[in-house]
């Protein structure tokens, strides 16, 4: 990372930051070009790293590239506003990107517990996961993140070129 001034490297902050996403964007490997998708996804710590859980269709792009290529990107931001400083523009904003290995969670327990996180994640803590019907027509992803990092501009903290004149 160029801009160590914004680096963060405790991973509570980081984690803290990813649960504060509205929405992630998943990467994975496409044949000609690189897969990008955002998708509603609900998180927890295991062992001292973040673990990712969202839903999708049995079918699609996604699912294809995911059974030939099950490394992955996770990308989450929070966009906070951009404003003008002494020198220019700049964006104020917390940022995070990992990488990890996504696998399709077959254990209905499993299955349950993501839901429950995901629906947490927005809102909705006493939903009955269990007992919705939606749940036979769609999967499961899981996603292990082996490499994280965060990034952050807040106001308060010096610009780009406040810095390089520093």
């Amino acid at each position: 990372m160029r801009r160590k001034d914004r680096e963060i490297q405790d991973i509570h902050e980081i984690f803290d930051i990813l649960t504060r996403c509205d929405t992630i964007r998943l990467g994975m490997h496409g044949e000609k070009y690189p897969y990008i998708v955002p998708v509603s996804f609900g998180a927890e710590m295991i062992d001292g790293k973040p673990v990712v859980y969202f839903h999708c269709a049995r079918q699609g792009m996604k699912l294809d590239l995911l059974a030939e290529n099950s490394r992955v990107c996770v990308e989450g931001d929070i966009f906070i506003k951009t404003e003008t400083t002494g020198h220019g523009i700049t964006t104020r904003y917390e940022s995070v990107i990992g990488f990890g290995d996504c696998q399709l969670v077959s254990d209905e327990n499993e299955v349950i517990h993501g839901l429950k996180l995901l629906t947490e994640h927005y809102g909705y803590y006493d939903y009955p996961v269990e007992r919705c019907q939606g749940v036979e027509h769609l999967f499961v992803g899981k996603i292990v993140i082996d490499e994280i990092t965060g990034k952050r501009n807040l106001p308060g903290l010096p610009a780009a070129a406040d810095l390089e004149r520093a």
